[in-house]
């Protein structure tokens, strides 16, 4: 069916005969059977909706982690001065982070350096190296980066300094000639963790190493930044990373970590910490200072138990924050949505030469989300064009990238399954559009861009009994998304527009049943219009939400979609 914005939405598929089994082996409740048969749910994973779990550091016997915890032991006790290099996104601040404390706890010599965007470009690089070497490190420890920087690797090796490369971005033989690279996409043995971030293996890998030399740091009092990286680096919260979620939100004091208790004080947050607080509000400050020429912020943030270091970061990064917030809403008033949607190409590729380089990671993410399709966003830097992109579950954007490279389409680039940065020359634009489409086509993924609902629920199930059985899914994000609903013949009433662009109503169903709904950032587009005038029955999409206010707590329609 096609609702009011031009979406195609149809009902996920689901066994039923799966969906009976679950109830009488689980006595799960029928909605709770459909949504874990439709997310394929695995053992451990069905396990951990009614029982807690313990973490295991599934790495100790692993012989890529055994050797990295050997070359970094021995430089710990040959007192060798370390370099950590990071990323400067979430991850690769909060790997780096890790880093920095673990140092600190042993009093180790070491230094730390996070690339500015513009000035040094993306991840381990020959250039970057000539100048982090004059301070003399005889180990050089790269987290979230390394993984295609075989020339920068070789210069390392021509100037007799280690290297250890601890990333989950896409890499392909020949490997870059480091003392050790511990990356699940080596496919030498537990490819199974792809789906993990850097931050996350650089936990385990110091989960192991502190055990080694006994340091008094207990990691485990930073497995939220795991989370933090996890979320942020948009990777499935299932699996491994669903178990870390669940002991995390269930066992944080944010009273016990200055960083994001400053945080949620300057934004005036009182709840207990979300997945949503992660995603849509810590991830974001954090962020901004990598996209707006101050990327080691960020880990100077999350390494410092200084109060007032901490206050001042956090003041400094969510300013930051506001103003990369007005330039990306800039950004996306000048795009031509209406152009993109009637070209209907199966990748959004978008250039233009205007947008601040540091936000087109950010506009990719929303053209992703607008039009449930991969989406590339170009710019002007310096005398080259720098790329950022964000994809879709069934489509891998770090090998197209990757693949985009060895093929020397592009100059540089690397990324995940969801997200990939890259330059290129001008010159090479054009091929570069052509190549990916045609990657895409060739790739076998799935190019109905439907958007999907999981089941048709009547007015009358939206009650707490039913919201109960929902949150047993919980954490929501990626690869494990909030349930949407389709709720048919329902009547809008009382509809208002809240802060200039959301639209909060009620609507009654026709056994006079009513729902408290809100539909976010809509008042300017078609589903905030048919909300306000159209007077005729509604069917809704839409998802079941919780909503604390004045210290109550009450269930709330959020509505993604229309369909008359």
């Amino acid at each position: 069916m096609i609702s009011v914005s031009g979406k195609k939405w149809e009902p996920k598929k689901t066994n039923l005969n799966s969906i009976e089994k679950l109830k009488q082996d689980y006595n799960f409740s029928d909605i709770l059977s459909k949504l874990v048969v439709s997310r394929k749910f695995d053992q451990t994973e069905l396990t951990s909706i009614d029982n807690n779990l313990d973490i295991n550091n599934v790495f100790f016997k692993n012989v890529d982690f055994i050797k990295s915890i050997e070359l970094v032991y021995n430089s710990i006790n040959k007192q060798e001065i370390i370099c950590i290099l990071g990323d400067y996104d979430v991850d690769g601040s909060a790997a780096t982070s890790l880093f920095i404390r673990f140092f600190e706890s042993i009093n180790h010599p070491f230094f730390y350096y996070i690339p500015d965007r513009e000035k040094d470009g993306y991840g381990a690089t020959k250039k970057l190296f000539q100048k982090l070497i004059l301070k003399k490190p005889k180990l050089i420890i790269m987290v979230d980066c390394g993984s295609t920087s075989n020339e920068a690797i070789d210069y390392l090796n021509q100037n007799k300094i280690k290297s250890l490369i601890i990333d989950h971005h896409e890499i392909n033989k020949p490997f870059p000639k480091a003392n050790s690279i511990i990356n699940p996409k080596k496919d030498t043995g537990y490819l199974e963790f792809d789906y993990l971030c850097a931050t996350t293996l650089v936990y385990f890998f110091l989960d192991l190493l502190s055990q080694k030399v006994k340091s008094k740091i207990k990691v485990s009092d930073y497995l939220i930044y795991v989370l933090l990286a996890t979320v942020c680096d948009v990777m499935p919260l299932r699996k491994l990373n669903r178990l870390i979620a669940l002991v995390v939100l269930k066992n944080f004091d944010i009273n016990k970590n200055i960083a994001f208790n400053e945080l949620f004080n300057l934004n005036n947050k009182k709840n207990k910490l979300t997945i949503n607080d992660l995603g849509y509000l810590i991830g974001p400050i954090l962020n901004a200072g990598g996209r707006l020429g101050k990327s080691n912020y960020a880990s100077e943030l999350l390494s410092s138990d200084n109060l007032e270091v901490v206050n001042i970061k956090s003041n400094e990064l969510i300013k930051l924050n506001n103003r990369r917030k007005e330039i990306e809403t800039l950004i996306l008033d000048e795009i031509n949505f209406q152009i993109i949607e009637k070209e209907d190409k199966d990748v959004i590729i978008y250039y233009n030469p205007n947008i601040n380089e540091g936000l087109i990671g950010i506009i990719a993410a929303r053209l992703k989300d607008y039009f449930n399709k991969p989406s590339i966003v170009i710019t002007n830097s310096n005398e080259l064009l720098k790329g950022s992109a964000r994809s879709v579950h069934n489509y891998n954007i770090g090998r197209a990238i990757k693949n985009s490279l060895d093929k020397n389409i592009i100059n540089s680039g690397g990324g995940h399954n969801m997200a990939a940065g890259f330059t290129l020359e001008k010159i090479n634009l054009n091929d570069f559009r052509d190549f990916i489409l045609e990657d895409f086509s060739n790739s076998g993924s799935f190019k109905d861009h439907a958007f999907s609902y999981d089941a048709e629920i009547s007015s009358i199930a939206f009650n707490k009994d039913f919201y109960a059985n929902i949150k047993k899914l919980e954490p929501f994000g990626t690869g494990n998304p909030e349930p949407t609903f389709l709720l048919k013949g329902l009547k809008v009433i009382k509809a208002s527009i809240l802060n200039n662009k959301h639209v909060s109503l009620v609507l009654k169903s026709k056994t006079g049943f009513s729902i408290k709904s809100i539909s976010f950032n809509s008042a300017n587009n078609k589903v905030g219009e048919y909300l306000l005038n159209y007077k005729k029955d509604l069917n809704v999409l839409g998802q079941i939400n919780e909503n604390f206010w004045n210290n109550k707590n009450t269930l709330q329609l959020t509505i993604r979609d229309i369909v008359l």
